[in-house]
Formats: structure tokens, sequence, C-alpha cells
């Protein structure tokens, strides 16, 4: 089953398009990976799937029905970002209270074990939190939802290490034990790698790729060896990241297609094989310029 669908999906702010002829779907009881650079795009799209906002033009469906204004996509969704208010009248306990009459699949229990967990206090006030506080009690509202489409929006802002680690492992056993649609926004993608099923890699409003982690691991491999071979062996290569180490050796990453072709010329001219992170090709792909941050002092 199909939670999302977009078709040529396109958002003008002013003279700027956030998101350009975007076309994807996202299946139910997935947890999927929206990853991109600031500015790529990734708030516009789930604020959109979320009803905030209207696409400018295009279609989306979401529980086939376009968000925007709609009931069901607002009670069997979520979305948990920095920008998250609570009425300033109600205390952190009382919100909890509230939440339970708004959202039909709430676990109250859940919430309060976190809320314990983490030492809040019932009388605390969300915009008296510092922001890494904030943060954790919006993913404590997220997780004991348990709404149909889960969406968090950067959810680890001002956490630290030992909390980031936290929440991923509470994501991890909630959506085990209540399986749902998660879509998650992150620039840690090296940390939640390993929860991922899907990556969704946004450019400059537009879609690079929309594959399984799995096959994005293999998409790209890197290669080492004299400058003077790989200078002549990359010329028909998508490279996509390259430097050079010293004054012989050079450093490339390309996309992995024909893989025993490219071991062949590997032992036949004797460079080296690496493997690439899924972290690091999202980086590559999007970088503005195939050498990163050293080509601007070549």
């Amino acid at each position: 089953m199909r939670v999302v669908e977009c078709r040529d999906l396109d958002k003008v702010y002013g003279r700027s398009q956030a998101l350009k002829n975007l076309n994807f779907s996202i299946e139910a009881n997935k947890i999927t990976g929206l990853i991109g650079r600031n500015g790529a795009g990734k708030t516009t799209l789930l604020k959109i799937m979320a009803g905030f906002q209207k696409q400018t033009s295009g279609e989306i469906n979401v529980f086939n029905e376009q968000p925007y204004n709609s009931l069901l996509v607002s009670s069997n969704s979520i979305l948990v970002d920095d920008q998250m208010a609570f009425p300033i009248a109600l205390n952190l306990g009382e919100v909890l209270d509230a939440a339970a009459r708004f959202y039909p699949n709430w676990d109250a229990e859940l919430a309060r074990r976190l809320f314990d967990y983490f030492s809040f206090r019932d009388e605390y006030r969300h915009s008296e939190l510092s922001k890494g506080m904030k943060s954790t009690f919006n993913m404590i509202v997220g997780l004991a939802s348990r709404c149909t489409m889960t969406m968090f929006d950067e959810p680890t802002t001002g956490m630290d290490a030992s909390v980031r680690k936290d929440f991923y492992r509470a994501l991890l056993k909630e959506y085990i034990a209540h399986p749902r649609t998660i879509i998650i926004s992150s620039h840690h993608l090296e940390e939640m790698e390993d929860l991922l099923e899907d990556i969704l890699l946004l450019k400059n409003g537009e879609k690079l790729l929309h594959m399984p982690v799995s096959d994005i691991k293999e998409f790209a491999i890197g290669v080492q060896g004299k400058t003077s071979v790989l200078d002549a062996w990359l010329g028909d290569k998508e490279v996509l990241y390259r430097k050079t180490i010293g004054t012989e050796v050079t450093y490339a990453v390309i996309e992995n297609r024909y893989t025993e072709k490219i071991k062949q010329d590997a032992r036949k001219l004797g460079f080296e094989l690496f493997p690439v992170s899924s972290n690091d090709v999202c980086i590559y792909l999007t970088s503005k310029g195939r050498g990163g941050i050293d080509a601007v002092f070549e």
C-alpha cells in the first residue's frame, strides 16, 4: 500500500522554486530517510505531506487524499520539528493529556515512561526548555502519537550524543512493536543508516535518487592508484568525487557499474578498490563540485 504518492510536484515561493517536478511514492510501514543539504527542499516537502502547505502545481496524495486541509491526514499523521508549538497556557503534563484526546492511537503509558526517563516534570513549560530538551519532548510526542505516518524533521537538533542514541533506539523498538510509515529528515545519516530501509535524496528541490539503503551501499566504489594510470582510466567513467594525494596518487569515487570489469581493470592496472558508505554517496551526489572543498584551493 502506498501512503504517499507525488506526481510532478512543484512548490514556488516568490522567485524561488523549492521543489521541482518531484515524482515518488512511499510504501506503508517503512522507515525512509529524507536526505539533502540545507535548502534542498526537505522541510517544504514534509510540510506539504503533513497538509500544512499546499503545492504550487502537480499532485500529492496521502492516504489517497490531498493532504491540505484534510482532517484524515491531520489525525493520522504528525510532523515533529523544531517549530512545534504548544499552547503556552499548558504545562508539559497537560500537553500530554491534550495530545491523548487528539491522536486516536496515543499511547499514554509510553509517553509517561519516556517523560520520566528523560527527567521531565509536569510543571515545566515547553517555551522554557532548552533547544535540546524541546527536541526530546517533541520526540516523545511523535513516538507516543503512534500516527500511521510519523515524520521527523531534523529530530535530534540540540540533543547531545547520548540522547540521540536513546532516540534512535527508542524509535527502532517502537517501530518493531508497532510498524508504521516513518520519514526522517536528518543531517546525521551516518547515525541512523542502520534504521533506514529507503533513502529519498534531494538536491535543489529535485529528486536525485530513491532506493533501498542496501542498493545505495553498492551504488559507488572508491578507486586509488597512480595518477598517471587513473587519469586515463577514469576518462569515460561517471566520477562522483576526486582528489589528489601527494603528487603521484589519485583517489576517486565512481558509479559502481560493470563491477567485474572494474575488478579486472584493478588487477591489471594495479589500483585498489574501496567500499563507499551511503553517507559518502549522498555527500558526493549533492556536492557542488566533484572535488569537494579541496577543489577550492587548487
